[in-house]
């Protein structure tokens, strides 16, 4: 069996099911593509439903753990741990461009692996955006705000430029697999949290909104 089989399996697959999607994506052709037999795919993944499970909880896993890390340092304060978590989701997702691009388009479907995913990846997620916003309530540097409201904003920031790929090539000619993007993207991400978050407002005791 080739070496490093599985690797070039998953390669192959997300370019494959980036440019042409998980549906017009063939065994043979990822098998073609990894230089592999589709024996090989059936014995590492079971068949190509398989091989999607893996290539969502591999993005997902990585993608938690990173949030799981930045929360570690809460305790330096709310902004600052905000914006170690804003930084680390975007470095991992321009470094893995085009497996989040694919994950992010078949999460808008209505599926059995997105739904799972939502009842676990997506609610840790969920429950760390939360207990970051709610510390920053709490410590008053954050102004009350919704905390739902606040995590459409914050995802569609971090998730927009991989959801709408080509739309940022071919129309805004911008690239987010290029380390620019992600110097001059970040700091618009942290222009965020500082101007809609933070404010000099003193804020009152216990106005928060849930």
């Amino acid at each position: 069996m080739k070496k490093n089989a599985k690797e070039a399996i998953v390669k192959a697959a997300i370019t494959l099911f980036n440019s042409n999607g998980y549906s017009g994506t063939s065994i043979r052709e990822i098998a073609h593509a990894a230089n592999v037999n589709t024996a090989t795919i059936a014995y590492h993944f079971n068949n190509k439903t398989g091989l999607l499970e893996y290539c969502f909880m591999h993005f997902f896993e990585q993608y938690t753990r990173k949030m799981e890390a930045a929360y570690a340092s809460i305790d330096r304060g709310a902004k600052e741990c905000l914006k170690r978590v804003v930084s680390d989701l975007l470095h991992y997702q321009c470094e893995n461009y085009q497996l989040a691009s694919f994950i992010y388009r078949e999460m808008s479907m209505d599926s059995q692996v997105v739904r799972e995913i939502m009842s676990t990846y997506s609610l840790k997620e969920k429950y760390y955006f939360q207990k970051i916003f709610e510390r920053g309530f709490e410590w008053h540097e954050f102004r009350p705000h919704s905390i739902p409201y606040l995590i459409i904003q914050l995802k569609g920031l971090i998730m927009m430029p991989f959801m709408n790929s080509n739309y940022m090539r071919e129309v805004l000619y911008v690239f987010p697999n290029e380390p620019f993007f992600e110097q001059k993207y970040l700091k618009d991400l942290h222009l965020w949290i500082d101007k809609t978050l933070c404010s000099d407002i003193p804020i009152k005791k216990g106005a928060v909104l849930k």
